[in-house]
């Protein structure tokens, strides 16, 4: 098989990864193209104990911080979006971690490989950004959860994050009712609530009226991806570790275009 068609598959994402790292679309694709042309050209190789994709990012980091990485310099000329200047404001180390793992989907391990770090940097890479993210998008969280142990958990997590609990609700009726006092910038969401309403219905209610980041943290996942609808960016299954919904946090608030910080 050729190289080209090797890494055609991996193109688009490693062009989405180096305009999210460095800020800017042309200069993103500026990299991603010298990183080809090395590979190309002979000058650099893709490692052989790496996947085609894990191995082509690896090389377009090669290549990027060969150049001094000169981008991460910038004056910081204007940046229309607020996700990618808030973005620019994480230390360049944290962010490659960050973005590897969250928008890109590859495991510590993986992220390891890329950066020339093992997994237990990469995770402590992803904890200062994640930190960085939740100082910048603290916010008011609505939690929909009938079953009060994991509410309970959940709130301790929110405010672990520097987050305010805006209200819980257990049912349609009292998730609806909390919209209506006070919006919320973030809400997570069971499927399943105490007197038999869905959370799904609950939600669709509360973005009729508010744009809001949404996670559903659900012991029934198979009812959300069916296929036969747009399906939710963030799912979190039951029982969940503390730190992967601590994740789906700040990857919420940080990538939503409607992320707003709470109210001094």
């Amino acid at each position: 098989m050729s190289l080209l068609a090797r890494l055609a598959p991996h193109l688009p994402y490693v062009r989405r990864y180096a305009r999210a790292l460095t800020g800017d679309q042309t200069s993103g694709d500026t990299y991603v193209r010298v990183a080809l042309e090395a590979l190309a050209a002979g000058d650099r190789q893709l490692p052989p104990d790496m996947t085609p994709r894990v191995a082509l990012y690896h090389v377009f980091h090669t290549i990027w911080t060969s150049t001094g990485a000169r981008l991460e310099e910038t004056d910081g000329g204007e940046i229309r979006d607020d996700a990618t200047r808030r973005l620019m404001q994480i230390a360049p180390r944290s962010r490659q971690a960050f973005l590897l793992t969250a928008l890109e989907g590859f495991t510590p391990t993986e992220a390891g490989q890329i950066l020339d770090a093992d997994p237990a940097e990469v995770e402590h890479l992803i904890a200062e950004a994640q930190a960085e993210i939740d100082a910048e998008l603290a916010t008011d969280v609505l939690i929909i959860e009938d079953e009060a142990i994991i509410s309970a958990d959940i709130e301790s997590l929110v405010r672990e994050l520097g987050h305010t609990v805006a209200a819980t609700a257990t049912t349609h009726s009292e998730a609806v009712e909390a919209v209506a006092n006070r919006c919320p910038g973030l809400v997570l969401a069971d499927i399943q609530l105490a007197d038999g309403s869905s959370g799904i219905d609950a939600v669709k209610d509360i973005l009729k009226r508010f744009d809001v980041p949404v996670i559903f943290i659900t012991a029934f996942p198979e009812r959300l991806l069916t296929g036969e609808r747009p399906e939710p960016t963030f799912l979190i299954t039951k029982p969940f570790q503390p730190e992967t919904v601590k994740a789906a946090i700040s990857q919420a608030l940080f990538f939503h275009p409607a992320g707003r910080r709470r109210a001094a």
